[in-house]
């Protein structure tokens, strides 16, 4: 396990990041790795209910939709928080089938709650979460022909919960690109670009292999400020 304590956007926060005890099958690896995330946390102070985002990380398909079945439960009620979930293969060092990045934020006023906006029907991941001073949203993705297209559908759906979160793309802190392997990153920044204009501090980038279904080829997550 990696651990990083570090100030953001005025806050304190905890990344926690991991691959599994290697097991039986993805769903007892997760359990395990939450678990040990959740003891992490209570050592600073913190539980999984301080979470705002979780990422999966599942070897291949199977892995990554049992693992994501099994975070489904362990991150409920207070725990909710936004999430996205990858198939990346190259990224594990150790036989594992499913690693996580958590990451943890300590409200300035410890009785401070989530507010958790979903989307509408409700689906697995919620929509996006503010929590004081911070808004988190959970990864954006849609299955269209192209990454043009997928992006001219993605970044209004951003757009949106920005604005209902009370924040905006001038005020977003990070965005975090996860690409498919098939596209390059100078058409994704190119792409971008055309349609968002604000001066973002934090740009990252990381290629997949695959995400919760077939037929996309980028995962967008944005942090902000309201």
């Amino acid at each position: 396990m990696r651990e990083r304590i570090f100030t953001w956007l005025g806050k304190e926060f905890v990344e926690l990041s991991g691959e599994a005890k290697p097991a039986a099958n993805a769903t007892s690896e997760a359990q395990e790795i939450f678990q040990r995330f959740d003891q992490q946390l209570r050592s600073h102070g913190l539980s999984l209910d301080n979470t705002v985002r979780s990422r999966l990380w599942g070897r291949d398909r199977q892995s990554r939709d049992l693992g994501s079945n099994e975070r489904v439960k362990v991150l409920s009620g207070k725990a909710r928080s936004a999430s996205s979930s990858y198939i990346a293969p190259d990224h594990f060092d150790t036989p594992a089938k499913v690693a996580v990045d958590l990451i943890a934020m300590r409200p300035a006023q410890p009785s401070a709650a989530k507010r958790i906006v979903e989307y509408d029907p409700p689906i697995v991941p919620i929509r996006f979460l503010t929590y004081e001073n911070v808004v988190v949203l959970s990864g954006v993705t849609t299955v269209l022909p192209t990454l043009e297209a997928q992006l001219d559908n993605i970044l209004p759906r951003i757009q949106g919960s920005l604005t209902d979160g009370g924040s905006s793309w001038d005020k977003a802190a990070r965005v975090s690109f996860y690409l498919h392997r098939s596209q390059t990153i100078e058409n994704l920044k190119t792409l971008f670009q055309r349609r968002v204009k604000a001066q973002i501090p934090q740009m990252e980038y990381c290629f997949v292999d695959g995400y919760s279904s077939e037929g996309k080829f980028c995962e967008v997550e944005v942090t902000a400020q309201v």
